[in-house]
């Protein structure tokens, strides 16, 4: 992508005298060189959305929902380019690259239906001559924030949903993966998206956010980041009396129950941990497994750990990639070494692989107390901890004994032991037997410091709409 803005439906470079560079996880070379956006640049896209949403907030439900079609469209008719930038500047194998494409496309197909079904209601009035109706309207302006993990389905998530509401956007995607959000913002352009509707700029983080969030022309914010970043952006946004949705940090806990295929769950669950190498606000991480079946479930759990094929991402055997940058690379080689420094036993792993790029190598840890920086702190890569539980009680007290509540899972045969998990686990999302955590059409978002609202599903779309009730007299 030659130009690093998309504002007013053009393509164009950021006005700072500054730039950025895009790294390649796999090689550590440099992929991407872009003009970073100005205040100006920003309160321009901001002018821009502000102009587009006074005509699209009057659109009709079959206009919003034929772009966002055209949009699903061109994403699939550019699914080669778009896995290959995604495997470039993300390092996820380029297998896994096409299905997040997919998925992004999905967002969009999945806004295009509701689109049409943003109901309002009639409420009983009290005495005749009186009509009540709740009517549902678009926010306004959202500035929305994506993170760089997944680079096609966080931004078309925002969105998708947002025009589906009859919202305009300013989007800050993750400068680390900027050509892949780009090219979200030529589908739209390709699709005949009015100018303005869809403005992206990047820049200096903290600045683009302090901006945006005190810009009166925004009315709601949406982030998706780390917990610490989001709870500052949610003040921000407070300050000024704007909505917020926030989806932030996990540290997901799986309990793995006496009544289950080892073997089965075992190489499952391995499948997930390490898909994108670890770095999923989803991702199982504290595995909390029934003390009879700890010592066979470690070693199965081990052997498949040891299978997972890591390698450059555009090889076809590729299971999984490298970690984003080097500062990922530090943090969890860091987060491994203080592990065990105190106490844990490593079963797995342990260290980076000798080659250029960021390749760690799949970990696993055996956790017999809770004094690891790990057992608290998100490690967001290749790591999974092995906790062994007596029971019940202690499963689900170590489930919700972190400030986080984003993504839990539980496996059991036990259907009246899976009611429970499901009820009392902590947990903005809860799967049982399996590990699918988020789609387009169900709602996603965190408990206690995972995030503020939802993401995805019709509760998803309602948090870019406000409520009016209408009275209206003299009709008898």
């Amino acid at each position: 992508m030659k130009y690093s803005q998309f504002i007013h439906g053009e393509f164009c470079d950021g006005t700072s005298a500054e730039v950025f560079e895009v790294l390649s996880p796999s090689t550590g070379e440099v992929v991407g060189s872009y003009a970073m956006a100005s205040p100006a640049d920003v309160k321009r896209a901001t002018e821009s959305a502000k102009k587009a949403f006074q005509s699209w907030k009057k659109s009709g439900a079959t206009q919003r929902s034929e772009l966002l079609r055209k949009i699903a469209d061109e994403l699939r008719a550019d699914r080669d380019n778009l896995a290959t930038q995604i495997a470039t500047e993300l390092g996820k194998p380029y297998s896994e690259a096409q299905k997040e494409v997919d998925v992004a496309a999905e967002m969009f197909e999945w806004s295009a239906e509701e689109a049409r079904r943003l109901y309002g209601r009639v409420i009983p009035a009290r005495s005749p001559g009186i009509q009540q109706t709740m009517q549902l309207e678009p926010r306004g302006v959202v500035a929305g924030f994506s993170g760089w993990n997944a680079p096609a389905i966080t931004p078309s998530r925002k969105i998708s949903a947002a025009l589906a509401a009859g919202c305009s956007i300013v989007i800050k995607p993750s400068e680390e993966t900027a050509g892949v959000a780009l090219l979200i913002a030529q589908a739209t352009q390709r699709a005949g998206a009015p100018a303005g509707l869809v403005n992206m700029v990047f820049g200096n983080p903290a600045h683009i956010a302090d901006q945006l969030c005190s810009d009166g022309d925004i009315a709601m914010i949406t982030f998706t980041g780390g917990t610490e970043v989001g709870k500052q952006l949610g003040a921000k946004a407070a300050a000024h009396m704007k909505k917020a949705t926030l989806e932030l940090g996990g540290h997901a806990p799986v309990i793995v129950w006496s009544d289950v295929d080892i073997d089965k769950v075992a190489a499952t669950t391995v499948a997930t941990k390490y898909r994108n190498a670890g770095q999923v606000c989803t991702s199982p991480t504290r595995f909390l497994i029934h003390e009879s079946i700890y010592a066979a479930f470690c070693e199965k759990f081990v052997e498949h750990a040891k299978k997972v094929r890591v390698m450059d991402p555009f090889n076809a055997q590729a299971q999984m990639g490298p970690l984003k940058n080097k500062r990922r690379l530090n943090a969890i080689d860091q987060l491994v070494q203080n592990a065990t420094a105190s106490g844990a036993q490593l079963l797995a792993g342990g260290k980076a692989i000798d080659q250029p790029g960021f390749f760690y190598e799949p970990t696993v840890l055996a956790i017999h107390n809770k004094s690891a920086d790990v057992s608290r702190i998100e490690p967001f890569g290749p790591v999974a901890l092995l906790i062994p539980v007596k029971n019940a009680d202690e499963a689900l007290a170590e489930a919700n004994s972190l400030p986080f509540g984003l993504a839990a899972y539980a496996f059991t045969n036990d259907m009246k032991l899976a009611h429970r998990f499901a009820n009392e686990i902590e947990s903005g999302v809860v799967c049982i037997n399996e590990l699918q955590a988020s789609l387009p059409e169900t709602p996603f978002g965190g408990y206690k410091d995972s995030g503020l609202g939802s993401e995805g599903g019709i509760e998803g779309l309602r948090e870019f709409l406000q409520v009016k009730c209408v009275r209206q007299g003299g009709l008898a």
